[in-house]
Order: C-alpha cells, then structure tokens, then sequence
C-alpha cells in the first residue's frame, strides 16, 4: 500500500511541475492557445489535489509521520498559498495577454511549489 500511494503522489506531483512549465511558457510567450490554457489548467487541478490528497494519505499511513510535523504542515501552508495565487491568476492568463499581475503571481507560485519541493526532499525536523 505504502509504495502505490508513495508512486501516486510522486505521480501527481510531475503533474504539477508540468503545469508549473506550461504555465511557465505560457507567461514567457505572453499568450496562449485555449487548448494549451486548458491542459495547463487539468494538469495543475490534478496535480494540485493528488498532491494534497495523496500526502495527507501518506502522513497518516506512514507511523513515522504525522500531520504536526513541522515540515509536513509547511508543505501544506505553501500548497495553500499557492493554490490561492493560481486560482488567482487563471483569469489573468486566459484573457489574452498576460498583465504584469498575472506574472507575478505565477512566479511567486512558482517559488512556492519549489518550496514544497524542498520541503519534501529535504524533510527538515524529521
């Protein structure tokens, strides 16, 4: 059970990278096509709550872990807040051109996720 749930997660977490690359090109390149806009768009929303699910699953799994662990609820405030900015930005991108906002708001994401990324590989704490 242990190494399907870890696969999963692992699984849905390349999910999420992709969409942060795709939404990466698509703020470089100031504008894109509605289908590329909308397998950016399923890529983050799988990657996104496979990640959240899957990592919940696992903490509670895993004997080792707990949710109070200090990196596990640091992944889950970064996962929040980046969750929150690209909710926010979504209207931003598939208007036509990228605002200056809209930037922002995907390269803060962006360094949140990598955040997250750190926190699951280095695991400080535990």
């Amino acid at each position: 059970m242990y190494d399907t749930l870890l696969f999963l997660h692992v699984l849905t977490a390349f999910l999420l990278g992709a969409a942060v690359v795709m939404s990466s090109a698509i703020v470089l390149a100031g504008q894109a096509a509605s289908r590329t806009l909308f397998v950016s768009d399923r890529l983050e929303d799988l990657g996104a709550t496979g990640t959240l699910i899957l990592g919940i699953w696992l903490a509670l799994y895993v004997d080792g872990y707990s949710l109070g662990d200090g990196w596990i609820l640091g992944s889950i405030v970064l996962w929040a807040m980046a969750t929150t900015l690209t909710l926010a930005s979504r209207p931003a991108l598939h208007g036509g051109s990228v605002t200056a906002r809209a930037r922002l708001m995907h390269w803060a994401r962006t360094l949140l996720i990598v955040g997250i990324l750190a926190l699951m590989v280095w695991k400080p704490g535990a």
